[in-house]
């Protein structure tokens, strides 16, 4: 069972697709207080391999009954995902100004308050959440893509995934990262003439960030980090980790430690995937 949860417009309608088109049975809109009587009713059909359901707070005052909804799901040992959708404040008013669809605060509120005031209603589910996605830059294709990744009915089991955001501090942290890493103290290819217009994924960027003693050391002592805590998470229950790696741009030596941490814990036997945030964003002018 998967509960779709998150902020209105982040994109749950869109994930809940996703996941008819995996093959799950969805409903929208659910009252928490139905979960059981729900998950029961799904439970003697064998054809049904797996469901989705959004709850959020279209249900008004049902909404409030989410917290003892899942604790009695935890208590019947049922598996279930909480999967919250984020995105920042100016996304969504520009999707909600873009759609002319009303928040479902409003009236009571204005829209940026209401998206305030929601955010502030969902912080505590967020915090419990299995995996958050920040869909503020994903396409609606990306965010298929990646809940197919996550989700796809191939085996009862979902497996343990990692997933490495190269990101640039002065555009901002990852709303979405569990981990943060900083290679700023690296040398900048920035500052080399030639290789500024380049990013991490060509070959003379690497080679000459990791040319580096420092750079050497530092991978060696990240993956020696992740190596201690990877299996630590996986045994605490939680479904992934994402882990956000930065530098000043997002575009040279966050992308080449990303890359190279993903290769090492696939190499340990774990599935990871790499998104590199900023790397498209085009260089400043010297």
């Amino acid at each position: 069972m998967i509960i779709i949860t998150g902020q209105s417009g982040a994109g749950r309608t869109l994930a809940l697709r996703a996941f008819e088109d995996l093959g799950y049975f969805c409903v929208d809109n659910l009252p928490p207080a139905l979960l059981p009587t729900f998950l029961d009713l799904v439970r003697k059909d064998e054809r049904i391999a797996g469901t989705a359901v959004v709850i959020d707070v279209r249900g008004g005052a049902f909404f409030q009954d989410l917290d003892q909804a899942l604790e009695r799901l935890r208590a019947t040992g049922q598996p279930f995902a909480v999967v919250f959708l984020a995105a920042d404040e100016d996304v969504l008013i520009r999707r909600y100004k873009a759609s002319r669809r009303a928040h479902p605060l409003e009236p009571a509120y204005s829209l940026l308050d209401a998206i305030r005031h929601e955010r502030t209603v969902l912080e505590r589910l967020r915090g419990q959440a299995d995996l958050v996605i920040d869909t503020s830059r994903l396409t609606p294709q990306a965010l298929r893509e990646r809940i197919a990744r996550r989700f796809a009915l191939r085996s009862p089991a979902w497996p343990f995934q990692v997933r490495f955001v190269s990101f640039g501090y002065k555009h901002g942290l990852p709303p979405d990262a569990d981990l943060v890493l900083d290679v700023r103290f690296l040398p900048n290819p920035h500052y080399v003439e030639h290789l500024r217009p380049l990013t991490g994924h060509d070959p003379e960027v690497a080679a000459y960030v990791m040319r580096a003693p420092d750079s050497v050391a530092t991978l060696h002592e990240l993956e020696r980090l992740l190596d201690f805590l990877l299996p630590r998470y996986q045994a605490e229950g939680k479904a992934g980790l994402t882990v956000a790696i930065g530098c000043t741009g997002g575009r040279h030596r966050s992308v080449v430690f990303a890359e190279r941490l993903a290769e090492h814990v696939r190499r340990r036997g774990y599935a990871a995937e790499v998104e590199h945030r900023d790397v498209g964003r085009e260089e400043a002018t010297p």
